[in-house]
């Protein structure tokens, strides 16, 4: 089998491919692929070549960690039936050329335990499941707090304070300096950071990628209060120590979701409680990919892109 596939061969330089894909085994599943989003964090990084040191980096690679599709072929041991949909969280299908993290491309050949089956009517909406089960994983660990600021209203900003509310917390402040991206909030206050005078933050979660601000979050904080960093973050974060021993601060790296944190997304989104609405802004075919990568890492105005994978040649 082949497939059409996005194609990194060196920073800045994407292209779409067909490539031959491997053979599925016992256990495996064939999934043709609907739709793919384009993350703005981990893939931004990878297409300009200032993604750090990450394990499977090197060029040529497959990104994309965010695809929805069919399945079309289930192997012998796979526990899903052909005709479910699933979202699918990446694929190493693709011979020499790297899957990292693999998912966009028009067929994908994966372990059927990778795959989660999703409903239906879920659509396009759901490449935004690894963004919600990112957005539980911050507050997942064992005695984290929900937070009650957030930095950044891009996608994941919105949809912390969108999980922060269908857990019943209180609604969260988000900071936010680009007066488009200020507007769309649902339920919790969006305001420029110098409008904001609080000091007495218990748990500031920052998810801007931006490696200079942890002096001004260490400054919002409440004594023995958190800054969990979860965004991803290209330059070495360093901040001044007095300030952070005064107010005896924590720091806690988000890292990577994990399956529970897929699945409890998954039942929230599913069951209404947490909205996945007006938070994809722009769509291309996949024959667009190269402008569409673009226009999602260079427009501000885009805060989702994703790539349809229907009628490929």
């Amino acid at each position: 089998m082949k497939t059409m596939a996005v194609v990194l061969e060196q920073p800045e330089r994407l292209v779409l491919s067909h490539l031959d894909l491997a053979e599925p085994g016992a256990g495996d599943v064939v999934v043709d692929i609907a739709w793919s989003g384009i993350s703005t964090g981990t893939e931004r990084l990878l297409w300009s070549g200032r993604m750090p040191p990450f394990p499977g980096m090197g060029y040529p690679l497959v990104p994309g960690y965010e695809s929805v599709g069919r399945v079309v072929e289930s192997h012998a041991g796979a526990a899903l039936r052909e005709g479910q949909w699933v979202f699918v969280p990446g694929a190493r299908c693709y011979g020499p050329v790297r899957g990292l993290f693999g998912g966009a491309a028009q067929r994908v050949v994966v372990p059927g335990s990778k795959a989660v089956p999703i409903a239906e009517d879920l659509g396009e909406r759901g490449v935004l499941l690894a963004l919600a089960a990112t957005a539980r994983h911050v507050t997942s660990a064992p005695g984290a707090r929900q937070p009650d600021l957030i930095v950044g209203h891009g996608v994941l900003g919105r949809l912390l304070a969108r999980m922060a509310l269908a857990l019943g917390a209180a609604p969260p402040t988000v900071w936010e300096t680009d007066p488009a991206r200020a507007r769309g909030a649902e339920g919790y206050a969006v305001v420029h950071p110098e409008s904001d005078s609080r000091r007495d933050y218990h748990c500031i979660c920052d998810v801007s990628g931006d490696a200079g601000l942890l002096d001004t979050l260490v400054a919002r904080l409440a004594p023995g209060g958190e800054i969990v960093l979860a965004g991803f973050y290209s330059e070495p974060l360093a901040f001044t120590f007095p300030p952070a021993f005064m107010r005896e601060a924590r720091l806690r790296v988000a890292a990577q979701w994990h399956e529970p944190d897929l699945a409890e997304a998954r039942q929230l989104a599913e069951s209404g409680r947490l909205k996945l609405d007006a938070l994809i802004t722009h769509r291309a075919h996949a024959t667009e990919a190269q402008t569409a990568y673009r226009t999602a890492f260079t427009d501000p105005a885009c805060l989702k892109m994703i790539l349809d994978w229907s009628n490929c040649p």
